[in-house]
């Protein structure tokens, strides 16, 4: 079973982690992930335990209590959705495409609407599109 473990001291290692659920049973992995940039902890990690049971009694424990100053959240970790569809690509149009169409009553003032006249810069459809001319008019 994984676990997620979150609001982590900015100081702990995976090192901790192992030793923090050791004592609940065997662990097989422990990773807390860290900044690419910087290298410091995001403050959060992941606790696999082979057997269920030892898992859900860590969880039970160890959820919301006091871990090196920090009171610690411990979840069961959820799978993460792929991002790639078969062929390596994005699945970006595709959630694109499943949205709801958009009523008629909206406008896309972005697309297939005429310019609108800019009176400050002289169009005003009697083809004066420099400054005004008040000596052209009619």
């Amino acid at each position: 079973m994984n676990l997620f473990v979150a609001k982590l001291n900015s100081g702990s290692t995976s090192e901790d982690l192992q030793k923090l659920f050791a004592h609940y049973g065997e662990v097989t992995k422990v990773r807390v992930i860290l900044d690419k940039e910087t290298g410091n902890s995001k403050r959060y990690g992941f606790v696999e335990m082979p057997i269920e049971s030892q898992a859900k009694e860590a969880l039970r424990e160890l959820n919301e209590s006091e871990f090196q100053e920090s009171t610690i959240v411990v979840k069961e970790s959820q799978p993460r959705e792929s991002q790639t569809n078969v062929r390596g690509q994005s699945n970006f149009n595709q959630r694109r495409m499943n949205r709801p169409e958009r009523s008629t009553t909206q406008r896309d003032f972005g697309r297939d609407h005429p310019a609108q006249r800019n009176f400050n810069r002289g169009n005003d459809n009697r083809g004066n599109y420099g400054n005004r001319s008040y000596e052209n008019r009619n």
